[in-house]
């Protein structure tokens, strides 16, 4: 798919590629939307410029009006009171992200209802407004809350707002030799709630239909309900036009009002009246029309109520195993220690990696998935291609540590860490514990607790998409080793079963978590 494939390891090396090959390269960091344009011929580049080791560019930071910027942390962002997102910042990192939850909540929510956890582990934020596709989740609530992006190259540093930055279907104001680096957000404040609904095909995995970003500031903070006085309010609507449309009637009707049913209905028809949709294999216009007034009916309920933050997980699901927030950062940057100046050029398609345990190196991956390099030069054919696509999960393994489509990362990517797939998974599984009062010689188990609990439940039926199934719970059991029953869906939620063994799947996850609680407690 691709014949050249740059790894650069400092902003500036960056920005000098894309000053030297312009439109004939294309930047890539989680990869979940360029490799299926690479793959659906929708995209030509042969040059891949690999920012996701640049260090510094994952950070998310809020900083308050009394304490402003440190220069040295964000340089270039002015505004105080705002949330600042690195153009590394995965969704998933979004969503765990302390200062996003409490400051730029319609952001996490989008960014809680992407694609699955695998995907959420790659796909960054500043990705999903690059493609620019008026359905993308986050895109919203950013046009809701008036961020700004901060582009640079070589020669220039602009800063641009949504309506600056998003100029039609798939198409922004970025130039060849631009690189957008933030994303500032200004924080919610203290009379200010906000939300994110969105409308799919299905409950996860899903492209929107329709979705709405809703904030309003009230007169005064916690307002009884009923009783608030509108100041100003914000309406964001998505996959209802060429980009993100601000109903600015239903903003200015607001003004002023107390949100009564009456007063909100006729919000809501003003904002589908501002909404210019198409009818699509997703949806009828008639039909989406008539959701945006759904939705933003029912967001303005909730602000009005304060129950928009009702059903947020205490604990998200982000299948990042045993790693901690913020800790969840790629090691492959240190992986490319030691090798010589200008060699984060990849020539010869060959990466050294730590597979299952093992220092391995694999030639002849250039231009390939890492799950085509998985099949095809490891030899190791446990993890299934599924769809290519990053719709089903069967090709799920931890790259360092984090669970991820394999189908949607570049094998060059994968160089210098280490990716563990389920041919290592039973090198993972805990002793199991001695007979009281008894000494016996460890024997490592030839199972993992999760893999013999499949057997015992009848969890596996054609077995095609146990090998993704197997990675994704066993990294949730990592994460969390006692998960609730919603915990468990939600991390397979990316993981799509076509023998519909669901119940047994998730019973199987179940016994697996009092398997290891057994050997812990021992």
């Amino acid at each position: 798919m691709w014949d050249t494939y740059y790894a650069p390891r400092t902003l500036v090396e960056a920005l000098d590629l894309l000053a030297q090959y312009g439109d004939q390269c294309r930047l890539i960091a989680g990869g979940t939307d360029l490799i299926l344009e690479l793959e659906r011929g929708v995209r030509q580049q042969r040059i891949l410029v690999d920012i996701s080791r640049l260090p510094g560019l994952d950070r998310i930071g809020y900083f308050p009006p009394e304490r402003g910027y440190p220069g040295t942390d964000f340089p270039g962002v002015q505004r105080e009171g705002t949330v600042v997102i690195g153009a590394l910042a995965t969704h998933n990192q979004v969503v765990a992200s302390p200062d996003v939850v409490a400051y730029a909540f319609p952001l996490a929510r989008a960014c809680w209802l992407v694609g699955a956890p695998q995907i959420r582990n790659r796909g960054t934020v500043a990705g999903n407004c690059v493609t620019a596709s008026p359905a993308n989740d986050t895109i919203t609530p950013l046009w809701a809350m008036d961020a700004t992006f901060t582009l640079v190259s070589r020669t220039r540093d602009r800063v641009l707002t949504c309506e600056e930055f998003f100029l039609g279907v798939r198409q922004t104001a970025l130039r060849p030799d631009e690189m957008l680096i933030w994303i500032t957000v200004p924080g919610l404040k203290p009379t200010e709630r906000g939300t994110f609904l969105k409308l799919g095909l299905r409950q996860a995995q899903a492209i929107s239909v329709v979705n709405v970003a809703a904030i309003v500031e009230f007169a005064r903070a916690e307002p009884k309900a009923g009783e608030q006085r509108v100041l100003r309010a914000r309406i964001a609507l998505g996959a209802v036009a060429p980009t993100i449309v601000r109903a600015a009637e239903a903003e200015t009707y607001l003004s002023g009002k107390r949100l009564t049913d009456d007063v909100i209905e006729r919000a809501a028809e003003l904002a589908a009246a501002a909404a210019r949709p198409i009818s699509d294999i997703r949806g009828s216009a008639e039909y989406r029309r008539a959701m945006v007034r759904v939705l933003t009916a029912r967001a303005l309920r909730q602000l009005r109520d304060g129950t928009e933050r009702e059903g947020w997980p205490e604990q998200p699901v982000l299948l990042w195993g045993g790693k901690k927030a913020g800790g969840q950062k790629s090691k492959g940057a240190e992986g490319q220690k030691g090798r010589g100046a200008g060699e984060y050029k990849s020539v010869g398609g060959e990466i050294r990696v730590i597979l299952n345990g093992v220092p391995t190196t694999l030639r002849g991956v250039q231009g390939k998935t890492l799950l085509r390099a998985l099949r095809e030069n490891a030899g190791l054919t446990g993890t299934k291609e599924g769809c290519a696509e990053g719709e089903c999960g069967a090709c799920t393994v931890w790259l360092d540590g984090m669970a991820v489509m394999s189908c949607l990362v570049p094998a060059e990517r994968a160089d210098g860490c280490e990716v563990v797939t389920i041919e290592g998974l039973a090198n993972l599984a805990p002793p199991a514990p001695p007979f009281a009062g008894e000494e016996q010689e460890e024997q490592p188990p030839k199972l993992h607790p999760l893999q013999q609990a499949f057997i015992d439940a009848g969890a596996v039926q054609c077995g095609y998409c146990t090998p993704g199934i197997l990675m994704a719970a066993a990294n949730l059991l990592a994460e969390l080793p006692r998960p609730s029953p919603d915990q468990i869906r939600q991390a397979l939620t990316g993981n799509l079963c076509r023998c519909t063994g669901y119940y047994k799947i998730i019973e199987a996850v179940e016994r697996a978590a009092q398997m290891q609680s057994g050997y812990q407690c021992s």
